[in-house]
C-alpha cells in the first residue's frame, strides 16, 4: 500500500519567520498561518540562538488544532534521558498527543562550547543517541521517534530503531551514482521486516522563491560551503522547476526510494505551499 505524503516546516531557525516573532500573538498567527497553508507537521530546530524548541511547541499547541508537532532535531548531546522525558511528556500532554521527537547526535563543535559540554568523539556521540532513544522509547512509547543524520552508523542504527528515518546534508560521494538509492538500500537491509513500518523524510535544502525555478542555494551553500552551486543544484534535498515540476520529482522519490515526508524550512513555506496543493 503506498503510504500518503506528509509534510513538515520548520519554523525557530536563526532569522526565520517563527523566531523573530515580538510576542507571543505573533509567534502563534504564523504558527496558525503555517498550518492553514497544509503543512502536517511543525518542527523546531535545537540551536542556540534559535527559540528553544519545548517552550515554542507548547505556544505552537495552543495554536493549532492538526498540525503534528515536533524537534528537527534535538542535538542528544544537550540532554540526558529522565529530563527529557519529563518535558517531552508534557507538551505531548499539553498539545493532546501530537508530539514527535526527532533526535540527531550534534554536530556543532561551538554549541556544545557555548554551553560548557564537552565535545565527543563521533562514536561516542553516537552511542548516546542511541541511548537516549532506548530510554525515550520504553518510558514514551507512544511518542513517534525520528532519528535524522547522514552517516552510515547513524542511519542504520535510525533504521533499527526509529519510527521515522531523515536524510539530511550532503550524501556521500555527491554527484556520482544514485545517493538516495544507495541510503535507502542501507536503511532497508538494516530495517529488515519493519522496513515496511517505516517513513522516510528528506530535508528540503532549497526550493524556488520566484517565478524562475531555479532554487535559493542560501541554506544548502552554508551547510556544504565546499561545493560548487552545479554540484548543490544536484543534490536531492534541492528541487528545481515549477510547483508541478518539483510535484512530479517528489512522487518520483516516493516510487523509487520510498521517501513520503518532506521537510522545508518556513522562510521556503509559501512557496512549497504550491507543490503541497499540486499533491493533494
Amino acid at each position: 500500500m503506498v503510504r500518503k505524503f506528509r509534510f513538515g516546516v520548520i519554523g525557530g531557525v536563526e532569522t526565520l519567520k517563527a523566531s523573530t516573532a515580538r510576542s507571543p500573538m505573533e509567534f502563534q498567527e504564523a504558527v496558525k498561518r503555517l498550518e492553514g497553508l497544509g503543512f502536517d507537521v511543525l518542527s523546531m530546530a535545537d540551536h542556540l540562538g534559535s527559540v528553544a524548541p519545548f517552550p515554542g511547541l507548547t505556544a505552537a499547541a495552543q495554536a493549532t488544532t492538526t498540525m503534528r508537532l515536533g524537534t528537527c532535531v534535538l542535538n542528544a548531546g544537550f540532554y540526558r534521558g529522565a529530563l527529557l522525558a519529563r518535558d517531552a511528556a508534557q507538551v505531548d500532554l499539553l498539545s493532546e498527543r501530537r508530539l514527535e521527537l526527532g533526535l540527531g547526535a550534534g554536530y556543532v563543535r561551538e554549541e556544545f562550547e557555548a554551553a560548557e559540554l564537552p565535545f565527543p568523539s563521533g562514536g561516542a556521540r553516537l552511542k548516546h543517541l542511541e541511548r537516549l532513544t532506548a530510554y525515550l522509547q520504553q518510558h514514551l512509547p507512544d511518542v513517534p521517534i525520528m532519528l535524522a543524520g547522514n552517516g552510515d552508523r547513524l542511519l542504520t542504527m535510525a533504521a533499527r530503531r526509529a519510527d521515522i528515518v531523515t536524510f539530511t546534508g550532503e550524501p556521500r560521494g555527491s554527484g556520482l551514482g544514485d545517493p538516495l538509492a544507495e541510503r535507502t538500500a542501507k536503511i532497508r537491509d538494516a530495517a529488515g521486516p519493519r522496513f515496511s513500518a517505516l517513513e522516510l523524510n528528506l530535508l528540503v535544502a532549497g526550493v524556488p522563491v520566484d517565478g524562475s525555478g531555479r532554487p535559493d542555494l542560501a541554506f544548502a551553500r552554508r551547510r556544504s560551503p565546499d561545493l560548487s552551486d552545479e554540484q548543490l543544484l544536484a543534490l536531492p534535498g534541492v528541487l528545481t522547476g515549477s510547483p508541478r515540476d518539483i510535484a512530479e520529482t517528489l512522487s518520483t522519490y516516493r516510487d523509487r526510494y520510498a521517501i513520503t515526508y518532506i521537510t522545508v524550512l518556513d522562510m521556503y513555506a509559501d512557496h512549497f505551499a504550491k507543490v503541497i496543493a499540486e499533491l493533494r
